[in-house]
């Protein structure tokens, strides 16, 4: 039986609109349709799916149960990056440490960031991983925060549509805790977060230039480019930032290839 959702019309702020969640990797249609009924009884409405392994399905419009038009909206992208390529924060929902160390929150403290980062102007992007793997350590590279729910450490298996339906709520008491005045004006181009992509990119370069100036020294990289992902991705770098950041770096590439002998 379905229980009705009392919905105020036009309570959520515009920032609803920047925010998205992105189910990697989901192995059971139904969990798919099950999520976007979730979204939508919380009046979220994007849903980015990437590489589901059975998808579309009539499982997953079954368990919509009414929220088809977010299915149907839904684009699906092949890689993680592809699907947050013009965030400007990334949110991972994970179950358990990893190797790679995030910044972590509680779901209400995350939900409120989440929401007065859509707000400021910035799009956001919820990422869950597969139900029985979650997301991977390369996925998690790629996200600038962590949220774990507190589940009974005694039985934490925790449903994937359920944990969205987790976020789902505290993002729509967050939002509708800052209210329709709240969201941001007009930001200049050069002001605005820098995207995921552009972050991305810088990284590319850092990682190339700490190679051309042998700074690992045969060491593995791998450590101090996580470490070096944390900071940058903790200081919410603007585009005209980036751009400094990377002309720096092309000039200390250009100074290797001299020092090298190259042209």
């Amino acid at each position: 039986m379905n229980t009705p959702v009392s919905v105020a019309p036009s309570l959520l702020p515009a920032a609803a609109a920047r925010l998205r969640v992105v189910l990697v990797g989901t192995q059971h249609p139904g969990n798919i349709g099950a999520a976007a009924r979730a979204l939508k009884t919380m009046g979220l409405a994007r849903l980015v799916l990437v590489a589901p392994e059975n998808y579309p399905a009539e499982e997953a419009y079954r368990r919509a149960a009414g929220a088809d038009d977010l299915l149907g909206e839904a684009p699906v992208v092949a890689t993680l990056a592809e699907a947050v390529a013009d965030c400007q924060w990334v949110l991972g929902c994970t179950a358990r440490s990893r190797r790679v160390q995030l910044e972590e929150h509680a779901p209400r403290q995350a939900a409120a960031l989440a929401a007065g980062r859509a707000g400021a102007g910035a799009e956001v992007a919820l990422v869950f991983g597969r139900e029985r793997t979650g997301l991977s350590n390369e996925e998690l590279q790629l996200c600038h925060a962590a949220v774990h729910i507190p589940a009974n450490p005694e039985y934490s298996s925790l449903n994937l549509a359920a944990a969205v339906q987790v976020l789902a709520y505290e993002l729509r008491l967050a939002l509708l805790e800052r209210g329709q005045p709240a969201d941001a004006g007009p930001v200049h181009p050069d002001e605005a977060p820098a995207s995921h992509a552009h972050m991305e990119g810088f990284f590319s370069q850092l990682a190339e230039t700490l190679d051309a100036i042998d700074f690992h020294k045969g060491r593995t990289p791998d450590s101090a480019m996580r470490k070096l992902r944390r900071l940058f991705n903790k200081a919410a770098l603007n585009e005209q930032e980036v751009r400094l950041l990377r002309g720096i770096l092309a000039d200390a590439q250009r100074m290797a290839r001299l020092a090298g002998g190259g042209a």
